[in-house]
């Protein structure tokens, strides 16, 4: 504790003796100042003790004292010393009154004490008490460095909890709480998600501090980690503000923490380069082997179903790695494994099917899709089906032409399953399709356009009736003669057989592309 009025009082050196404010002193000391000027309150800090002798006061004078107080007590001055047998063999009545009734203690200072004595046992109190703040701080930290060798994360939240009589909490990358303590913190740290969204957003290391939900407690919220992105967050909950200790402690916490993320990072580089091996074995067709090297760090991974998400993203943006974080963190929480690896642009996903991860990686997709502009193309996913060791490489495949796909038609996330059991028809609407389609059929629109015929209605019809002349020109409404006419002239123009029957796929492919039902 910072020595207080009480304490100098009882300090058997000094020999004050208290004429005002009894009641008030508790109040801690931050100085003790001497000063003989009219009117020193543009020179305090608040929380000082004032020495005085009255040199320049008429302190006879009730009330050039009660305003000379009143402005003392105003600065925050904690306490006034006079000392008697200077100026004044006694304390003038009227600043004892004034002092009374502004309620600010009043110390009567002997003659044979100076006020270098008081200064001095006022800075040797804060000094021992900084050195007590100090050897708290380093033994806090001795106890939080055991308990996070011993016990990991939760051990150190609990220790801190216990070392600022409060509450900690430990938040991964995307935001969640991973650990927290006593128990029931959990559920009030889980309510500052949006505050650790805010505070993630900085680069680190970045602090603030908030009210707690309810205004329960006052937060101190920590983002861990050295790169731009922070991995992590620590919440520490207090009744106050945290005294010198009580800092040295948090502050101690959040370098503990920082070097455990820093080592998990480095382990997590490590699993990222040993996962790219076992998919370079399994795209390569060789199941067996990438078992042998992933070993138990991806437990049944390669043996359950499993999907492979391929995301494309600007290579200097954060959608990439803010999807990574999305799927590992759902790993985190749902004690699944995963396998992501970074290929440049790139990033691969191999993750259970109807699993968390997957799930996850969908829902971060989709929120991206929602609040995505116009011409943002900085995050592109495509989905697999579900595979087995075997099929990798054909599940690799899929997801990439999921992702193209999803490029063309300006979307974040398609999956397998959307182009395998829908129509071919929506991809008809790509550019390069319908610019093909136009190629092929203007020379048919030209002659058209003369009024020499209706080849291209006449073409559609011929090949929705598969060829057959009579159905045809009763839907067209001329003769079967007039039909195989306009045929041959479709031939002549296109330099193409009809009879071929990739030209009539082609032809059928090109109507359907330009026509006004498939925009």
């Amino acid at each position: 504790m910072p020595p207080t009025l009480a304490s100098l009082v009882h300090h058997s050196a000094l020999k004050l003796t208290v004429r005002a404010g009894e009641d008030r002193l508790d109040a801690p000391v931050r100085w003790a100042h001497a000063s003989e000027l009219a009117d020193p309150v543009p020179y305090m800090e608040g929380g000082e003790l004032l020495l005085i002798t009255a040199l320049k006061l008429d302190a006879e004078d009730r009330e050039a004292m009660r305003r000379y107080v009143k402005r003392l007590a105003g600065a925050g001055v904690v306490g006034l010393g006079f000392a008697v047998g200077v100026h004044y063999d006694d304390i003038p009545e009227a600043l004892v009154d004034a002092a009374r009734e502004e309620g600010l203690p009043l110390l009567e200072v002997p003659r044979r004490t100076p006020f270098l004595a008081i200064s001095k046992a006022v800075s040797a109190a804060i000094a021992a008490d900084q050195y007590r703040a100090v050897t708290a701080g380093f033994a806090a930290q001795r106890e939080l460095t055991r308990h996070t060798l011993t016990d990991g994360p939760e051990g150190l939240l609990a220790a801190l909890a216990s070392q600022v009589d409060g509450w900690a909490a430990l938040y991964d990358a995307s935001g969640a709480v991973v650990a927290a303590a006593p128990d029931w913190a959990g559920r009030r740290a889980a309510r500052l998600t949006a505050e650790v969204t805010r505070l993630r957003e900085r680069p680190a290391p970045a602090s603030s501090v908030v009210a707690g939900p309810e205004n329960e407690d006052r937060v101190e919220l920590h983002s861990l980690g050295t790169g731009r992105r922070p991995r992590a967050a620590l919440a520490v909950g207090t009744a106050s503000a945290p005294g010198t200790a009580e800092r040295y402690a948090v502050h101690s916490a959040v370098a503990l923490l920082t070097l455990t993320t820093e080592r998990s990072r480095s382990l997590h580089a490590a699993e990222q380069r040993i996962g790219a091996a076992v998919l370079r074995m399994l795209l390569a067709g060789e199941p067996d082997h990438a078992r042998a090297v992933a070993g138990d760090l991806y437990g049944g991974l390669l043996d359950a179903p499993f999907r492979i998400i391929v995301a494309q993203g600007v290579a200097d943006g954060d959608a990439l790695g803010a999807l990574a974080e999305s799927a590992e963190s759902a790993a985190a929480r749902s004690g699944e494994a995963v396998l992501v690896v970074p290929e440049g642009e790139r990033l691969v996903v191999l993750a259970a099917d109807g699993g968390t991860v997957v799930r996850a990686c969908c829902d971060h997709a989709a929120a991206r899709e929602a609040a995505r502009k116009a011409d943002d193309d900085e995050l592109v996913v495509g989905l697999s089906a579900p595979a087995g060791p075997i099929t990798a490489s054909a599940a690799y495949k899929q997801a990439e032409q999921a992702l193209s796909v999803a490029r063309r038609r300006g979307r974040v996330l398609v999956e397998h399953e959307q182009m395998a059991a829908g129509s071919v028809l929506p991809l008809l609407a790509d550019d390069a399709v319908k610019a093909f389609a136009d190629g092929l059929l203007r020379a048919l629109r030209d002659h058209d356009a003369t009024g020499r015929g209706d080849l291209v209605a006449s073409l559609r019809a011929w090949l929705s009736r598969h060829g057959q002349w009579d159905a045809a020109a009763a839907d067209l409404g001329v003769h079967r003669h007039t039909l195989r006419y306009r045929m041959r002239r479709v031939e002549e123009i296109l330099g193409r057989s009809l009879d071929d029957p990739d030209v009539r796929m082609e032809l059928w492919l090109a109507l359907k592309a330009t026509s006004a039902d498939t925009a």
